[in-house]
Protein backbone atom coordinates (compact mmCIF):
# COMPACT_ATOMS: atom_id res chain seq x y z
CA UNK A 1 0.00 0.00 0.00
CA UNK A 2 1.58 3.58 -0.91
CA UNK A 3 2.33 5.68 1.93
CA UNK A 4 -0.76 8.54 2.58
CA UNK A 5 0.30 11.92 1.52
CA UNK A 6 1.06 14.70 3.73
CA UNK A 7 1.17 18.69 4.10
CA UNK A 8 3.41 20.29 6.39
CA UNK A 9 5.57 23.69 6.80
CA UNK A 10 8.59 24.79 8.05
CA UNK A 11 9.47 23.35 11.47
CA UNK A 12 7.19 20.62 11.55
CA UNK A 13 7.83 17.15 13.44
CA UNK A 14 7.87 14.16 12.16
CA UNK A 15 7.35 10.83 13.28
CA UNK A 16 6.96 6.88 12.81
CA UNK A 17 4.89 6.88 15.79
CA UNK A 18 0.43 7.59 16.06
CA UNK A 19 -0.25 11.19 15.97
CA UNK A 20 -3.42 11.92 17.78
CA UNK A 21 -4.67 15.10 15.49
CA UNK A 22 -2.46 15.42 12.36
CA UNK A 23 -1.52 19.26 11.93
CA UNK A 24 0.76 21.28 9.45
CA UNK A 25 2.94 21.05 12.34
CA UNK A 26 3.24 17.54 13.09
CA UNK A 27 2.49 14.33 10.97
CA UNK A 28 3.07 10.56 10.40
CA UNK A 29 5.09 9.22 8.08
CA UNK A 30 6.29 5.98 7.31
CA UNK A 31 9.48 4.21 8.52
CA UNK A 32 11.18 3.44 5.32
CA UNK A 33 10.33 7.30 4.63
CA UNK A 34 12.04 8.25 7.83
CA UNK A 35 15.06 6.10 7.60
CA UNK A 36 15.61 8.21 3.98
CA UNK A 37 15.22 11.37 5.59
CA UNK A 38 17.72 10.55 8.26
CA UNK A 39 20.03 9.55 5.15
CA UNK A 40 19.14 12.44 3.50
CA UNK A 41 19.73 14.94 6.03
CA UNK A 42 23.29 13.27 6.72
CA UNK A 43 23.96 14.53 3.26
CA UNK A 44 23.35 17.70 3.80
CA UNK A 45 25.34 17.90 6.39
CA UNK A 46 28.22 16.64 4.44
CA UNK A 47 27.60 19.79 2.43
CA UNK A 48 27.35 22.03 4.82
CA UNK A 49 23.42 22.71 4.95
CA UNK A 50 20.70 21.71 7.66
CA UNK A 51 17.93 19.49 6.63
CA UNK A 52 16.01 18.61 9.80
CA UNK A 53 17.05 17.69 13.54
CA UNK A 54 16.43 14.44 15.32
CA UNK A 55 14.39 15.06 17.80
CA UNK A 56 14.61 12.39 20.58
CA UNK A 57 14.13 8.80 18.72
CA UNK A 58 10.96 9.17 17.26
CA UNK A 59 11.15 12.92 15.77
CA UNK A 60 12.62 14.54 13.48
CA UNK A 61 12.25 18.06 12.98
CA UNK A 62 11.71 19.89 9.94
CA UNK A 63 14.45 23.13 9.64
CA UNK A 64 13.55 26.36 7.09
CA UNK A 65 14.15 23.90 3.81
CA UNK A 66 10.48 24.29 1.67
CA UNK A 67 9.36 22.47 -1.28
CA UNK A 68 7.90 18.75 -2.24
CA UNK A 69 10.10 15.40 -1.39
CA UNK A 70 9.30 11.90 -2.15
CA UNK A 71 10.82 8.99 -1.09
CA UNK A 72 11.74 5.59 -2.36
CA UNK A 73 8.78 3.89 -0.78
CA UNK A 74 6.84 6.76 -2.20
CA UNK A 75 5.92 9.13 0.93
CA UNK A 76 5.25 12.59 -0.62
CA UNK A 77 6.02 15.28 1.89
CA UNK A 78 5.35 18.70 0.66
CA UNK A 79 6.99 21.62 3.37
CA UNK A 80 5.06 24.78 2.98
CA UNK A 81 6.46 28.21 4.35
CA UNK A 82 5.38 29.20 7.89
CA UNK A 83 4.12 32.22 7.26
CA UNK A 84 0.48 32.41 7.10
CA UNK A 85 -1.03 30.69 10.56
CA UNK A 86 -5.03 31.97 10.43
CA UNK A 87 -7.22 28.96 10.06
CA UNK A 88 -6.34 26.53 7.09
CA UNK A 89 -3.45 28.24 5.74
CA UNK A 90 -2.73 25.38 3.21
CA UNK A 91 -3.73 27.14 -0.05
CA UNK A 92 -2.43 30.80 1.13
CA UNK A 93 0.88 29.37 2.12
CA UNK A 94 1.62 27.04 -1.07
CA UNK A 95 0.08 30.37 -3.24
CA UNK A 96 2.96 32.36 -1.91
CA UNK A 97 5.03 29.51 -2.26
CA UNK A 98 4.75 29.06 -5.89
CA UNK A 99 5.07 33.03 -6.38
CA UNK A 100 8.52 33.35 -4.81
CA UNK A 101 10.14 30.14 -6.62
CA UNK A 102 8.52 31.76 -9.62
CA UNK A 103 10.32 35.40 -8.87
CA UNK A 104 13.60 33.36 -8.01
CA UNK A 105 13.73 31.91 -11.41
CA UNK A 106 13.46 35.42 -12.84
CA UNK A 107 10.56 34.91 -14.75
CA UNK A 108 7.60 38.20 -15.90
CA UNK A 109 3.85 37.96 -14.98
CA UNK A 110 3.45 37.12 -18.55
CA UNK A 111 5.45 33.71 -18.09
CA UNK A 112 3.10 32.74 -14.84
CA UNK A 113 -0.55 33.53 -15.02
CA UNK A 114 -1.28 34.77 -11.48
CA UNK A 115 -4.97 33.42 -12.08
CA UNK A 116 -3.04 30.14 -12.01
CA UNK A 117 -1.59 30.20 -8.95
CA UNK A 118 -4.88 30.74 -7.14
CA UNK A 119 -7.14 28.49 -9.00
CA UNK A 120 -4.43 25.47 -9.49
CA UNK A 121 -5.14 24.14 -5.93
CA UNK A 122 -2.80 21.29 -6.14
CA UNK A 123 0.92 20.22 -4.76
CA UNK A 124 3.95 22.33 -5.53
CA UNK A 125 5.42 19.20 -7.93
CA UNK A 126 1.92 19.39 -9.47
CA UNK A 127 1.91 23.12 -10.06
CA UNK A 128 5.67 23.08 -11.64
CA UNK A 129 4.81 19.92 -14.07
CA UNK A 130 1.55 22.27 -15.47
CA UNK A 131 4.06 25.02 -16.20
CA UNK A 132 6.33 22.98 -17.73
CA UNK A 133 3.49 21.48 -19.87
CA UNK A 134 2.54 25.52 -20.66
CA UNK A 135 5.27 26.72 -21.63
CA UNK A 136 5.84 22.96 -24.13
CA UNK A 137 2.64 23.25 -25.19
CA UNK A 138 3.62 27.07 -26.31
CA UNK A 139 6.57 25.95 -27.52
CA UNK A 140 5.40 23.80 -30.05
CA UNK A 141 3.20 26.33 -31.50
CA UNK A 142 6.21 28.39 -31.89
CA UNK A 143 7.72 25.39 -33.64
CA UNK A 144 11.09 23.50 -32.89
CA UNK A 145 14.36 24.64 -33.75
CA UNK A 146 15.80 22.10 -36.44
CA UNK A 147 19.87 21.50 -36.83
CA UNK A 148 21.72 20.39 -39.35
CA UNK A 149 23.51 16.88 -38.69
CA UNK A 150 26.30 15.45 -40.31
CA UNK A 151 25.71 12.27 -41.40
CA UNK A 152 29.16 9.61 -42.25
CA UNK A 153 28.13 6.38 -44.02
CA UNK A 154 28.36 3.76 -46.58
CA UNK A 155 25.72 3.67 -49.00
CA UNK A 156 24.96 2.24 -52.78
CA UNK A 157 24.48 5.40 -54.28
CA UNK A 158 26.21 8.84 -54.17
CA UNK A 159 24.44 11.43 -51.75
CA UNK A 160 26.35 14.68 -50.38
CA UNK A 161 30.00 14.27 -50.62
CA UNK A 162 32.14 11.37 -51.30
CA UNK A 163 34.41 10.48 -48.96
CA UNK A 164 37.79 10.41 -50.91
CA UNK A 165 40.10 9.31 -48.44
CA UNK A 166 37.89 6.24 -46.95
CA UNK A 167 36.98 5.22 -50.84
CA UNK A 168 40.02 4.93 -51.78
CA UNK A 169 41.12 2.22 -48.59
CA UNK A 170 38.26 0.05 -49.36
CA UNK A 171 39.01 -3.52 -50.03
CA UNK A 172 38.50 -5.19 -53.10
CA UNK A 173 34.90 -6.30 -54.13
CA UNK A 174 33.38 -3.42 -52.58
CA UNK A 175 34.23 -0.77 -54.67
CA UNK A 176 30.41 -0.83 -55.51
CA UNK A 177 29.38 0.71 -51.91
CA UNK A 178 30.41 4.22 -51.76
CA UNK A 179 31.63 5.97 -48.53
CA UNK A 180 29.76 9.67 -48.03
CA UNK A 181 28.60 12.72 -46.03
CA UNK A 182 25.58 14.28 -46.01
CA UNK A 183 23.57 16.78 -43.97
CA UNK A 184 19.91 16.43 -42.69
CA UNK A 185 18.10 18.59 -41.16
CA UNK A 186 16.92 17.14 -37.80
CA UNK A 187 15.35 18.41 -34.67
CA UNK A 188 18.23 16.40 -32.63
CA UNK A 189 19.75 19.00 -30.60
CA UNK A 190 20.63 19.28 -26.98
CA UNK A 191 17.64 21.88 -26.14
CA UNK A 192 14.89 19.47 -28.12
CA UNK A 193 16.78 15.82 -25.85
CA UNK A 194 16.08 17.88 -22.84
CA UNK A 195 12.54 18.47 -23.54
CA UNK A 196 11.87 14.73 -24.26
CA UNK A 197 14.09 13.70 -21.10
CA UNK A 198 11.49 16.04 -18.87
CA UNK A 199 8.30 15.49 -21.02
CA UNK A 200 9.22 11.55 -19.69
CA UNK A 201 9.60 12.20 -16.65
CA UNK A 202 6.08 14.08 -16.13
CA UNK A 203 4.74 11.57 -18.20
CA UNK A 204 5.66 9.03 -15.32
CA UNK A 205 4.76 11.45 -12.05
CA UNK A 206 1.75 13.29 -12.88
CA UNK A 207 -0.90 12.47 -10.92
CA UNK A 208 -3.27 15.56 -11.49
CA UNK A 209 -5.70 14.43 -14.71
CA UNK A 210 -5.10 17.13 -16.29
CA UNK A 211 -1.40 17.22 -16.08
CA UNK A 212 -1.72 13.54 -17.01
CA UNK A 213 -4.08 13.90 -20.45
CA UNK A 214 -1.09 17.20 -21.63
CA UNK A 215 1.62 15.38 -21.38
CA UNK A 216 0.52 11.99 -22.76
CA UNK A 217 -0.72 14.50 -25.59
CA UNK A 218 2.64 15.98 -25.67
CA UNK A 219 4.61 12.75 -25.79
CA UNK A 220 2.66 11.49 -28.96
CA UNK A 221 4.12 14.70 -30.95
CA UNK A 222 7.38 14.49 -29.86
CA UNK A 223 7.45 10.52 -30.11
CA UNK A 224 10.58 11.02 -32.43
CA UNK A 225 13.01 12.92 -30.53
CA UNK A 226 15.73 10.65 -28.55
CA UNK A 227 16.14 11.49 -24.46
CA UNK A 228 19.30 13.13 -23.55
CA UNK A 229 21.88 11.03 -22.92
CA UNK A 230 24.39 13.84 -21.04
CA UNK A 231 21.69 15.98 -19.35
CA UNK A 232 24.33 18.15 -17.43
CA UNK A 233 26.55 18.07 -21.17
CA UNK A 234 23.58 19.51 -22.98
CA UNK A 235 22.19 22.33 -20.11
CA UNK A 236 25.96 23.64 -20.79
CA UNK A 237 24.95 23.26 -24.43
CA UNK A 238 21.67 24.96 -24.18
CA UNK A 239 21.94 27.79 -26.92
CA UNK A 240 20.65 31.83 -26.04
CA UNK A 241 21.30 33.04 -28.92
CA UNK A 242 18.80 35.27 -30.68
CA UNK A 243 17.17 32.34 -32.86
CA UNK A 244 16.75 30.49 -29.42
CA UNK A 245 14.72 33.71 -27.67
CA UNK A 246 11.35 31.20 -27.68
CA UNK A 247 13.24 28.26 -25.84
CA UNK A 248 13.89 30.87 -22.92
CA UNK A 249 10.67 30.86 -20.71
CA UNK A 250 10.74 26.43 -20.58
CA UNK A 251 14.32 26.66 -19.73
CA UNK A 252 13.56 27.10 -15.61
CA UNK A 253 11.43 24.09 -15.66
CA UNK A 254 13.13 22.13 -17.01
CA UNK A 255 15.73 22.84 -14.92
CA UNK A 256 13.56 22.07 -11.91
CA UNK A 257 11.97 18.55 -13.38
CA UNK A 258 15.44 16.93 -14.36
CA UNK A 259 17.06 18.12 -10.93
CA UNK A 260 19.51 19.85 -12.15
CA UNK A 261 21.86 21.32 -9.36
CA UNK A 262 20.50 24.99 -8.98
CA UNK A 263 21.53 28.07 -7.34
CA UNK A 264 18.18 28.53 -5.46
CA UNK A 265 17.03 25.15 -5.28
CA UNK A 266 18.61 21.91 -3.94
CA UNK A 267 18.19 19.06 -5.83
CA UNK A 268 19.31 14.95 -5.38
CA UNK A 269 19.09 11.76 -6.53
CA UNK A 270 14.77 11.40 -5.61
CA UNK A 271 12.50 9.28 -7.03
CA UNK A 272 9.82 11.05 -8.68
CA UNK A 273 10.50 14.80 -8.78
CA UNK A 274 11.60 16.74 -5.36
CA UNK A 275 12.33 19.77 -4.76
CA UNK A 276 13.51 21.72 -2.02
CA UNK A 277 14.29 25.80 -1.42
CA UNK A 278 16.13 27.28 1.07
CA UNK A 279 13.50 29.52 2.44
CA UNK A 280 16.05 31.94 2.89
CA UNK A 281 17.24 32.77 -0.57
CA UNK A 282 13.79 32.53 -1.73
CA UNK A 283 12.36 35.37 0.01
CA UNK A 284 15.84 37.22 -0.33
CA UNK A 285 15.60 36.69 -4.11
CA UNK A 286 12.24 37.57 -4.10
CA UNK A 287 12.94 41.31 -2.23
CA UNK A 288 15.99 42.07 -4.78
CA UNK A 289 13.98 41.89 -7.59
CA UNK A 290 11.33 43.69 -6.40
CA UNK A 291 13.52 46.49 -5.44
CA UNK A 292 15.52 46.09 -8.50
CA UNK A 293 12.16 46.94 -10.22
CA UNK A 294 11.32 49.60 -8.50
CA UNK A 295 14.70 51.52 -8.00
CA UNK A 296 14.74 55.90 -9.33
CA UNK A 297 16.93 56.32 -12.22
CA UNK A 298 20.56 55.91 -11.91
CA UNK A 299 20.10 53.95 -8.57
CA UNK A 300 21.53 50.51 -8.84
CA UNK A 301 21.21 46.92 -7.05
CA UNK A 302 24.03 44.69 -6.81
CA UNK A 303 23.26 41.52 -5.02
CA UNK A 304 26.07 39.67 -3.15
CA UNK A 305 28.53 42.12 -2.96
CA UNK A 306 31.91 40.64 -1.58
CA UNK A 307 34.60 43.33 -2.47
CA UNK A 308 35.28 44.01 1.40
CA UNK A 309 36.79 41.96 4.22
CA UNK A 310 37.04 42.28 7.52
CA UNK A 311 40.37 42.39 7.98
CA UNK A 312 43.98 41.98 6.25
CA UNK A 313 46.19 39.38 7.55
CA UNK A 314 50.21 39.19 5.50
CA UNK A 315 48.99 41.31 2.84
CA UNK A 316 45.93 38.84 2.27
CA UNK A 317 42.28 39.91 3.09
CA UNK A 318 40.41 37.47 5.52
CA UNK A 319 36.88 37.19 6.74
CA UNK A 320 35.05 38.14 3.89
CA UNK A 321 31.83 40.74 3.86
CA UNK A 322 29.15 39.47 1.93
CA UNK A 323 26.32 41.55 2.19
CA UNK A 324 22.69 40.28 0.68
CA UNK A 325 22.56 43.61 -1.90
CA UNK A 326 23.88 46.55 -1.79
CA UNK A 327 22.17 49.79 -3.37
CA UNK A 328 24.34 52.86 -5.01
CA UNK A 329 23.37 56.04 -6.51
CA UNK A 330 25.65 58.34 -6.96
CA UNK A 331 28.29 58.77 -3.90
CA UNK A 332 25.79 57.32 -1.69
CA UNK A 333 25.49 53.82 -0.72
CA UNK A 334 22.69 52.04 0.88
CA UNK A 335 23.81 48.34 3.01
CA UNK A 336 20.23 45.85 2.81
CA UNK A 337 20.07 42.19 4.19
CA UNK A 338 17.20 40.27 4.02
CA UNK A 339 16.36 37.42 7.19
CA UNK A 340 13.49 35.03 7.02
CA UNK A 341 12.42 35.10 10.44
CA UNK A 342 9.74 36.50 12.29
CA UNK A 343 10.09 39.35 14.54
CA UNK A 344 7.63 40.35 17.74
CA UNK A 345 7.49 43.99 18.45
CA UNK A 346 3.46 43.37 19.97
CA UNK A 347 5.32 42.07 23.48
CA UNK A 348 6.34 46.10 23.65
CA UNK A 349 2.52 47.16 23.01
CA UNK A 350 1.33 44.85 25.77
CA UNK A 351 3.51 46.16 28.15
CA UNK A 352 2.28 49.95 27.48
CA UNK A 353 5.11 51.00 25.91
CA UNK A 354 7.75 49.79 27.77
CA UNK A 355 10.53 48.74 25.46
CA UNK A 356 11.47 45.02 24.81
CA UNK A 357 14.76 44.85 26.33
CA UNK A 358 14.97 41.16 27.22
CA UNK A 359 13.67 39.57 23.89
CA UNK A 360 14.98 42.43 21.81
CA UNK A 361 12.03 41.46 19.19
CA UNK A 362 13.47 38.53 18.65
CA UNK A 363 16.61 40.12 17.18
CA UNK A 364 19.90 38.56 16.91
CA UNK A 365 22.86 40.12 18.36
CA UNK A 366 25.16 38.05 15.56
CA UNK A 367 23.43 40.10 12.87
CA UNK A 368 23.78 43.48 14.32
CA UNK A 369 27.61 42.66 14.34
CA UNK A 370 27.70 41.42 10.81
CA UNK A 371 25.90 44.85 9.80
CA UNK A 372 28.00 46.82 11.63
CA UNK A 373 30.98 45.01 10.15
CA UNK A 374 29.27 45.99 6.42
CA UNK A 375 28.50 49.83 7.46
CA UNK A 376 31.91 50.09 8.60
CA UNK A 377 33.83 48.73 5.30
CA UNK A 378 31.38 49.08 2.32
CA UNK A 379 29.73 52.74 3.36
CA UNK A 380 33.04 54.06 5.48
CA UNK A 381 30.50 54.55 8.87
CA UNK A 382 28.23 57.32 7.82
CA UNK A 383 24.63 56.09 6.19
CA UNK A 384 21.70 53.79 6.62
CA UNK A 385 21.21 50.48 6.61
CA UNK A 386 18.30 48.32 6.82
CA UNK A 387 17.25 44.65 8.00
CA UNK A 388 14.19 43.13 5.83
CA UNK A 389 11.98 40.94 7.40
CA UNK A 390 8.49 39.29 6.87
CA UNK A 391 5.98 41.45 7.29
CA UNK A 392 3.31 39.25 9.78
CA UNK A 393 0.20 40.35 12.52
CA UNK A 394 3.68 40.57 15.34
CA UNK A 395 5.36 42.74 12.77
CA UNK A 396 3.01 45.49 10.86
CA UNK A 397 5.45 48.56 11.39
CA UNK A 398 9.05 49.52 10.89
CA UNK A 399 11.00 49.41 14.41
CA UNK A 400 12.27 52.59 15.96
CA UNK A 401 16.09 53.08 14.51
CA UNK A 402 19.12 51.67 15.80
CA UNK A 403 21.50 53.64 15.92
CA UNK A 404 25.45 52.30 15.71
CA UNK A 405 26.47 56.02 16.33
CA UNK A 406 25.74 59.46 15.48
CA UNK A 407 26.51 58.91 11.25
CA UNK A 408 25.43 55.03 11.20
CA UNK A 409 22.13 54.15 11.49
CA UNK A 410 20.33 50.48 11.13
CA UNK A 411 16.13 50.25 10.41
CA UNK A 412 14.33 46.85 10.75
CA UNK A 413 11.49 46.77 7.86
CA UNK A 414 8.77 44.77 7.22
CA UNK A 415 7.87 43.34 3.61
CA UNK A 416 4.60 42.16 2.83
CA UNK A 417 4.31 39.15 0.53
CA UNK A 418 0.60 39.29 -0.01
CA UNK A 419 0.74 42.81 -0.78
CA UNK A 420 4.67 42.98 -2.46
CA UNK A 421 4.97 46.38 -0.28
CA UNK A 422 8.11 47.30 1.32
CA UNK A 423 7.11 49.31 5.06
CA UNK A 424 9.21 51.92 4.62
CA UNK A 425 9.18 55.52 7.04
CA UNK A 426 10.11 58.55 5.34
CA UNK A 427 13.58 58.67 7.23
CA UNK A 428 14.98 56.22 5.52
CA UNK A 429 16.16 57.63 1.74
CA UNK A 430 16.28 54.75 -0.27
CA UNK A 431 15.53 55.83 -3.90
CA UNK A 432 12.41 53.91 -4.65
CA UNK A 433 9.98 54.87 -6.74
CA UNK A 434 7.33 52.89 -4.74
CA UNK A 435 7.01 51.86 -1.27
CA UNK A 436 4.88 51.98 1.55
CA UNK A 437 5.65 55.57 3.44
CA UNK A 438 4.83 54.90 6.89
CA UNK A 439 5.10 57.20 10.11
Amino acid sequence: MKPARIVVREYARLTTSHVAQPSLDEAQISQSAFDWLCDLAAGFRRNGAQLLQVDGRQWLRLDSHVGVLESPCGQIIEILPKHHDEGDCTLSSRQLLCKLIASSLELTSREVDEAGLQLFDTSLSEWVMRQFLRALEHLLKRGLRFDYQRIEEEQRFLRGQLDVVKQMRQPPGRQHCFQIRHDVFLPDRPENRLLQSALTLVCKTAQDADNWRLAHELAGMLHELPASRDICGDFRAWRNDRLMAHYQPIKPWCELILHRQMPKAVAGEYRGISLLFPMEKLFENHVARWLRGRLLPGANLRPQVKYQSLCRHDGQPMFQLQPDMLVEQGTHKWVLDTKWKRLDETDRQKRLGETDRQNKYGLSQTDFYQLFAYGQRYMGGAGDMALIYPAWRGLTKPLPVFEFDDQLRLFVLPFDLDADELLCPDSVPLPLTAALRVA
